[in-house]
């Protein structure tokens, strides 16, 4: 079955500044891949028949990865909201732990916090097998480290709306200086994780959408991306602060704002 995904702000490549962009695009999904991509209009034209899922104003770009995956799956922990103690990451909770099973169940639930913020990709290695397991039933692309997060983009933001779509740059660092310029010294000296108390679930919080979105929308590829609601700003949107409204994981809608 098809499934086109609608949005006003289609952004398929935030990491390559010429990349074309669409205002009022879509995305044609079969089975896992994508299928096309490109304006509305036209898609649904070509494509009758296909299930709509239309995202209003939105931005839908390719999903995030999280530069801090081994750290937060491996060393910090995520209560059962039975425990009464927060939703928020207990840092280094896990240090010192044995048991597989509280790894594996800590792992899940962090792991399905960070699909409520667009991740599509964790950063490993992972040396715990009930972490390894969480991730790839899940669905999500295990990533063997910092590796790959310097590259195209830069700290420029994403580029490729400001004519007709108007996305302007880098989505918010205010706020997250510190780990920021940690996740940056991690990436040039190709160490794994920032440092002590590193990480927010959401990717956005400190690096900007060029340099945190994992791979590109394309037809063929697989049908991994996220849609944001947006934020008007002088010049153009940008995605907002909170999470996201939407994300697809090998075309399977695997979270979606309620």
């Amino acid at each position: 079955m098809l499934t086109l995904h609608r949005a006003e702000f289609l952004l398929p490549d935030p990491a390559e500044p010429t990349a074309p962009s669409f205002a009022d695009g879509a995305v044609v999904v079969r089975g896992e891949l994508v299928e096309a991509v490109g304006p509305y209009a036209e898609l649904a034209a070509a494509h009758p028949s296909a299930r709509v899922r239309d995202w209003g104003r939105a931005l839908l770009a390719p999903g995030l990865r999280h530069p801090c995956g081994q750290r937060l799956l491996e060393r910090d922990y995520h209560p059962d909201p039975r425990e009464e103690i927060g939703v928020e990451p207990v840092v280094d909770g896990l240090v010192g732990c044995t048991d597989e099973a509280r790894y594996g169940a800590s792992a899940r639930r962090g792991l399905q916090r960070m699909l409520g913020f667009g991740v599509t990709a964790v950063a490993g290695p992972f040396a715990r097998a009930a972490v390894r397991t969480a991730v790839v039933r899940l669905g999500l692309v295990a990533l063997p480290g910092a590796a790959g997060l310097s590259g195209a983009g830069g700290l420029s933001g994403a580029a490729g709306l400001s004519g007709a779509a108007g996305l302007s740059g880098a989505a918010g660092l205010s706020g997250a200086a510190g780990l920021a310029g940690a996740v940056e010294a991690a990436e040039l000296s190709g160490a794994g994780e920032p440092g002590e108390g590193a990480g927010p679930l959401d990717p956005l919080a400190v690096l900007p959408l060029a340099r945190a979105v994992h791979g590109r929308v394309a037809a063929g590829g697989r049908a991994d991306f996220a849609v944001f609601p947006v934020v008007a700003e002088e010049g153009g949107v940008r995605p907002a602060a909170g999470g996201c409204l939407a994300t697809v994981l090998a075309g399977r809608l695997v979270y979606r704002r309620r």
